[in-house]
């Protein structure tokens, strides 16, 4: 019904903080989703800031990064290596791309991503992270901040959709839930 929100339904079955966590970061990508509502091809690509972001690429990115995370969470690689050049048009739709091809992928990682935080046997279990250029130590995380910075990432860049969707045709997120319902 236009202008209620009702609490969104896990694609995983699990409680306690498992539940919690988890809840809130589909909660955060129900609202992402709402912002990319009514998007072609065109204005997915479309920039509307001084900022180079696109909705599109912003979907692309955090599709992306519930991918790395996922394959983190299942590899545990301790040698695990976050490379430049994979990293290049991780922002934007490229020739090729379409913005629906990559809102079914996001959907499908979220899926993937949220199956395997379901089964993993503990939130304190230790996890090696990529070494990158901005994190060139080693660090081990427990899937509990994995999940907390997925978490953070979506409701960042959902922060940045908002004013991006809003410049390019005056619709924020919360206008969209009033107009057109709840469903994602």
């Amino acid at each position: 019904m236009a202008g209620t929100y009702t609490s969104v339904t896990l694609s995983v079955d699990v409680t306690g903080e498992k539940a919690d966590v988890l809840t809130l970061l589909e909660d955060q990508r129900a609202m992402f989703l709402v912002t990319l509502r009514g998007l072609d091809d065109e204005l997915a690509r479309r920039r509307s800031t001084v900022s180079e972001l696109t909705l599109g690429g912003l979907l692309k990115h955090l599709t992306m990064v519930q991918r790395e995370h996922t394959q983190t969470l299942l590899d545990r690689d301790p040698n695990a290596e976050i490379h430049m050049d994979n990293l290049e048009h991780g922002y934007e739709l490229t020739d090729g791309e379409t913005f629906d091809e990559w809102l079914t992928a996001y959907r499908d990682a979220a899926r993937a991503y949220d199956a395997v935080i379901a089964e993993v046997g503990s939130l304190d279990e230790l996890i090696p992270q990529a070494t990158a250029p901005w994190q060139p130590e080693r660090e081990w995380w427990t899937v509990r901040k994995m999940a907390l910075h997925m978490l953070r990432e979506t409701a960042h860049h959902s922060g940045h959709a908002d004013i991006i969707r809003e410049a390019l045709d005056g619709r924020t997120t919360m206008a969209a839930l009033f107009d057109f319902g709840d469903q994602a």
